[in-house]
């Protein structure tokens, strides 16, 4: 190995971390504000709002005594609200002998506070997830926008060898004789109907007012449009924009020729002839096999290769109206947290395989990747994992704030909060849970294909 590609991937590991450190930095902030927050509001004061675990780096005591820091090892956090055990408070005996003595002053602790404030304190943090998640989805939506109605060409995108009659600003008014003026209709087409020999089509356009008939390229070409994460792809060099020509020597015309081999490849090395920036290049990569949700429910497992398809030109966007950009944020985070409990829930039962659990790796890889591809595909990212912490907080496990949820729950119901016996054991079991999932997962990282 060289010391220009030692250095290349050197410098790759560090953007990594660091791209790992910022996304889980801001969704730990946002989690550890939620519980602050409300906790403020409820009349529980916090003792310390920790960014990170360990020796303190930087601190600052605010006005109202609560000491804000940074700790030295950046995986994770916490808030220490008075009369907490569970972290250093620098409170001795004879002061919380004091504090349980004034009615007042134990109102503001953790412990002293009414059931209901106690519960919308530790609930809060999830749902600050869920609500920061919500608002990149929504930011993100009304940014991009959506594809424009009619469907209209913003910019061609070159293709290997191919001649387009169509130009910048035409309105697609129908495809091969058949009206396809929305988006959506017109992908879902040239997804799933297999492409003319010479790969070219029929259009009919609107141009400068004047309706026209004009030839151009297949809609969905084989060209990349994005790249999974750790995927096949990913493994292989594979890039955005790149134009698979040929596998294994048999020509490519469409996105659904590339899938139709792929998917019936077995799982047997494909060679690759990639077009990139107007020359040929040959690779081989190994599809993998891909536990897919399913419209319904349930998963379905196929051969992929981890890329999702780019069409021949970019169509030009339109502003998505507010009340739809957030409808579709809260459905996007609602799709999150389906999905990743019905895929724990066929984990558990076998039914799919348990490689689909990332740990800390897993997901510092997934990080640098997308923020390779871009601050917009990070930025989603970090919403998606937002979500996916905020789901994972609210498992009714002992340790997490879904199990102080279910401690006050039997405090509701029996008028008396769990022993102290019975909490420690408890959290301990819980803690053994977390661990053990975390090393299980970290397992996944090292040995799964």
């Amino acid at each position: 190995m060289d010391i220009a590609t030692l250095i290349g991937q050197f410098g790759g590991f560090f953007w990594m971390i660091i791209a790992f450190i910022v996304a889980l930095s801001v969704i730990v902030a946002i989690h550890e504000y939620g519980h602050y927050i409300v906790g403020r509001w409820t009349g529980i004061h916090a003792d310390i709002f920790s960014l990170g675990f360990g020796p303190v780096l930087y601190s600052r005591l605010d006005r109202r005594g609560t000491k804000w820091q940074i700790a030295a090892l950046p995986f994770g956090g916490y808030v220490k609200f008075a009369g907490d055990a569970n972290a250093a408070s620098g409170v001795d005996g004879q002061a919380m002998a004091e504090v349980a003595d004034d009615p007042v002053a134990r109102r503001a602790t953790m412990h002293g506070a009414p059931l209901w404030a106690r519960a919308v304190t530790v609930a809060a943090g999830p749902v600050f997830n869920f609500v920061f998640s919500i608002i990149i989805f929504f930011g993100v939506m009304v940014y991009a926008g959506q594809p424009s109605d009619p469907l209209t060409v913003a910019s061609l995108k070159a293709l290997p060898g191919q001649e387009t009659q169509l130009r910048e600003g035409d309105r697609i008014l129908g495809i091969e004789g058949q009206e396809y003026t929305f988006f959506e209709d017109a992908v879902s087409w040239a997804l799933t109907t297999p492409p003319p020999s010479d790969g070219i089509l029929n259009y009919d356009i609107e141009r400068d007012g004047e309706r026209l008939s004009v030839t151009g390229p297949f809609l969905a070409p084989a060209r990349i449009g994005n790249i999974v994460p750790q995927s096949a792809a990913s493994d292989a060099g594979l890039r955005r924009g790149d134009v698979i020509t040929h596998i294994n020597g048999d020509a490519i015309v469409a996105f659904l020729d590339m899938k139709n081999i792929v998917e019936s490849s077995n799982g047997a090395d494909l060679d690759l002839s990639v077009w990139r920036d107007e020359n040929v290049e040959q690779l081989v990569l190994t599809p993998k096999r891909v536990d897919e949700p399913v419209p319904g429910g349930g998963f379905s497992t196929q051969w992929r290769i981890g890329i999702m398809n780019g069409l021949a030109f970019e169509p030009a966007t339109e502003t998505v109206p507010v009340v739809t950009a957030l409808r579709r944020s809260v459905r996007q985070v609602g799709r999150i947290i389906e999905g990743s409990i019905s895929g724990l829930g066929h984990m558990i039962t076998g039914a799919i395989s348990t490689c689909n659990l990332s740990g800390p790796i897993g997901i510092a890889q997934t990080s640098g990747a997308m923020a390779s591809q871009g601050a917009q595909s990070f930025i989603w990212f970090i919403a998606v994992l937002s979500t996916a912490v905020g789901l994972l907080n609210l498992f009714p496990v002992p340790a997490l704030d879904g199990g102080h949820l279910v401690f006050y729950a039997y405090e509701a119901v029996t008028k008396r909060p769990p022993s102290d016996g019975a909490l420690r054991i408890l959290m301990g079991i819980g803690l053994a849970m977390v661990l053990t999932l975390m090393v299980f997962a970290l397992g996944n990282d090292l040995f799964c294909p």
